[in-house]
């Protein structure tokens, strides 16, 4: 049975090897659209920055779930507690290891001037609209909804475990070799998709989901039939369904297409 709802994470699984669309997304997402399909770009990424990159779509789960946007309409956002917040920093602030934060708000990212070169072209590539600041200690009672580190020589290594410590309570998603997300408990991609889910009155079983990341973990458990990417995390190819080819073969079109051409025979 065919999909009605398909959850796409960007990095390491829509996304080549050099972050670009592939060949004949277009044609695929035209194929979607006459099916009764709706294909949902659900990352990391914030939503301006989703959608500059998809100019016609109109659906977003936006900042690994904290920000959920159906119809170009925003459906839900959840920050952090500021007290959470001023614990996170606080601890980051602790870690001798070179790593730049970013304070996220719905509408814009929060960095301060003075990073270094590798930093900033990580940080314009995931984030279109930035606010450079002097002082993120400035911006701590704002209505951050995610706060983004990069760590160069490893986030998981580097930053989890004082995060872990600092706000337990709270979600801490690894979600690429070198960026750490902190956000609101039991905000995640999976909870973003129930709702879009529950919002457009489709089942749990009609919904599927791609990923490769830890941060992917909870979008395909929650989705009907979760698609783990050939280059995936171990722990993500463990509770897939299927395993699609990898991203550098643009193995997202490729399940897509046999997906929608099983409709046609």
């Amino acid at each position: 049975m065919l999909p009605q709802l398909i959850a796409l994470d960007m990095d390491g699984t829509l996304l080549d090897g050099n972050g670009d669309l592939p060949p004949g997304f277009a044609a695929t997402s035209q194929r979607a659209t006459e099916l009764g399909v709706t294909l949902v770009p659900a990352s990391g990424r914030q939503l301006a920055t989703l959608q500059q990159m998809f100019p016609h779509e109109e659906t977003f789960i936006a900042e690994n779930g904290s920000v959920v946007v159906h119809n170009n309409e925003l459906l839900s956002t959840t920050p952090l507690p500021s007290s959470a917040v001023r614990a996170a920093v606080a601890a980051l602030d602790a870690v001798s290891q070179p790593h730049t934060v970013v304070l996220c708000t719905p509408a814009t990212a929060f960095v301060e001037r003075g990073i270094d070169s590798q930093a900033s072209a990580e940080i314009s590539k995931y984030y279109k609209s930035i606010s450079w600041v002097d002082d993120l200690h400035d911006l701590l009672d704002e209505e951050i909804i995610k706060i983004a580190a990069f760590c160069a020589n490893g986030s998981e290594r580097h930053l989890h475990e004082p995060l872990r410590e600092a706000v337990p309570e709270h979600n801490i998603a690894v979600s690429g070799a070198v960026w750490l997300d902190v956000m609101a408990a039991g905000v995640n991609k999976g909870v973003a998709l129930e709702t879009m889910a529950s919002l457009l009155d489709i089942s749990q079983s009609r919904t599927a989901a791609f990923g490769d990341f830890l941060n992917d973990f909870e979008l395909l458990q929650a989705a009907g039939t979760a698609i783990a990417m050939d280059n995936a995390h171990p722990k993500l190819k463990a509770i897939a369904d299927t395993i699609a080819p990898p991203n550098t073969e643009y193995g997202v079109l490729t399940v897509l297409n046999q997906l929608f051409d099983s409709q046609q025979d």
